[in-house]
């Protein structure tokens, strides 16, 4: 995916200005900034959801020539508004809710397939949430939903994966499932572009891109040392990285 001079607007404000981005193919990037640096739009932005000047390039395509249920076949992107909308209403099952990432497959009316069913089971079982498919969504825990929600994003199964924020409410263990998630991703080809705080996290990214007030600030490898000095700049040197074990971890000055 590349990003070539990128204006997005929210009404009369500008929230990203001049943006490029070479987005590697069946990497994981991350994406990191200070509050209101435009992360969020900048996702929302890639899956067509904003007014924008410049491009999006798929595969050499523009997204503004693709039709969305094209798109939604691409992109499957998490909200981080997500788990507190009510968007789902009061008795959508944990089932039915993974199933609607299938809807980009599937017909006017279509009748769930064998093959829908059996995405659904795999991507509840790959989030530890099975055992909730019978439960409304709305009774479950800030965790529970997110898990549920990460699995509606594996059921598109699409080769780009936005994310943001993946790792709220989840707790120790189901964070350490993310990351082999993300590896069973990565050795499907799949791209990834995560939107993450937890700078420890992101850092286990191939490529680590850091916005600041809207612009880039930086975009390199994740072991590379001019982006852990960026990275210390783009927080105006209030942290510092200490390397434990094989990872590197962020801590306040």
């Amino acid at each position: 995916m590349k990003i070539y001079q990128l204006n997005v607007y929210r009404g009369p404000c500008t929230i990203l200005s001049d943006l490029s981005l070479d987005i590697p193919q069946g990497k994981w990037s991350s994406i990191i900034g200070p509050n209101g640096a435009g992360k969020s739009s900048l996702l929302q932005t890639m899956m067509g959801l904003l007014k924008c000047d410049g491009s999006i390039m798929i595969d050499e395509e523009n997204i503004s020539t693709i039709a969305k249920k094209d798109l939604a076949k691409k992109i499957a992107w998490l909200d981080q508004a997500s788990n507190t909308s009510d968007e789902f209403g009061e008795s959508l099952s944990v089932y039915d809710t993974v199933m609607l990432g299938r809807l980009p497959h599937q017909g006017w009316l279509h009748i769930p397939s064998q093959s829908d069913h059996a995405v659904v089971e795999q991507a509840l079982q790959q989030t530890d949430a099975w055992h909730l498919r019978q439960r409304p969504l709305q009774t479950l825990s800030g965790g529970e939903r997110q898990r549920v929600l990460l699995a509606r994003l594996l059921a598109v199964d699409s080769d780009i994966l936005l994310m943001d924020e993946p790792l709220a409410n989840l707790d120790p263990p189901h964070q350490a499932d993310f990351l082999k998630w993300q590896g069973n991703l990565l050795a499907q080809g799949k791209t990834l572009v995560t939107v993450l705080h937890e700078i420890h996290f992101a850092l286990r990214a191939d490529y680590v891109i850091m916005l600041n007030k809207g612009k880039l600030h930086f975009q390199g490898s994740s072991q590379d040392p001019a982006t852990h000095q960026a990275l210390i700049s783009l927080f105006d040197g209030r942290i510092h990285l200490e390397k434990l074990g094989g990872d590197w971890v962020a801590l306040p000055n």
